[in-house]
């Protein structure tokens, strides 16, 4: 989320970032929001008696804001269906694996598990299938010898601190299109990002070159 929102304002998107809404009082995020004087809100999900009634107080809020799309970021609640189909092409996520390994929960784990040689992170539109969303861009790391689950999920944090922000700025340019499922962008020639073995990051721009 502070990547996002910094990004927009150091790069001059023609976007703002609406607001930041947690469904816990606690989360960090939502002081430092603050401090950048973008409005928040907590809609509680232990204040619900349901799912379904979160999901319908959380939609109301969001609303309230009228925004073009809807980022998830470290939102670790499953939505249900008319949630998911309310913000049909306008709910996007990030995942911490290249989708469709290793979806749900414990990532790294199961990367280490698996014996992978590299991991990422997946930035994808949300449908009712958990996880298995139109994907729009993925950012790969190493698995280095030695790796445990802390720190391969450092250097995939990394990544998503690139992916997400990228994928962010493409929505706001309007490069994004989704149509019958599949996922276009256009001035995108490569939507695949990485961390070199040494650090080095490479990433793709506009104009298809790499940095």
């Amino acid at each position: 989320m502070q990547s996002i929102t910094q990004a927009c304002r150091d790069q001059g998107w023609p976007a703002e970032v609406a607001a930041v809404i947690a469904n816990r009082e606690q989360a960090s995020g939502l002081e430092w929001a603050a401090a950048q004087g973008i409005p928040t809100r907590v809609v509680a999900h232990r204040d619900h008696a349901d799912r379904a009634a979160f999901d319908a107080a959380l939609a109301r809020e969001i609303d309230g804001f009228s925004p073009d799309y809807v980022l998830l970021a470290g939102f670790m609640r499953i939505l249900t269906d008319d949630f998911v189909r309310h913000y049909a092409g306008r709910l996007v996520n990030i995942h911490p694996s290249l989708l469709p390994l290793f979806p749900g929960l414990g990532t790294h784990r199961q990367a280490l598990e698996a014996g992978v040689r590299v991991h990422g992170c997946t930035v994808h539109f949300v449908t009712p299938v958990l996880d298995h969303g139109p994907m729009i861009a993925q950012g790969v790391v190493p698995v280095r010898e030695g790796d445990t689950e802390a720190s391969l999920a450092e250097r995939v944090l990394g990544i998503e601190h690139v992916v997400y922000p990228a994928v962010a700025s493409w929505l706001a340019q309007g490069r994004v299109s989704l149509d019958d499922g599949k996922v276009a962008v256009r001035g995108i020639d490569d939507r695949c990002f990485g961390l070199a073995a040494d650090g080095a990051r490479a990433a793709s721009h506009p104009s298809g070159g790499r940095a």
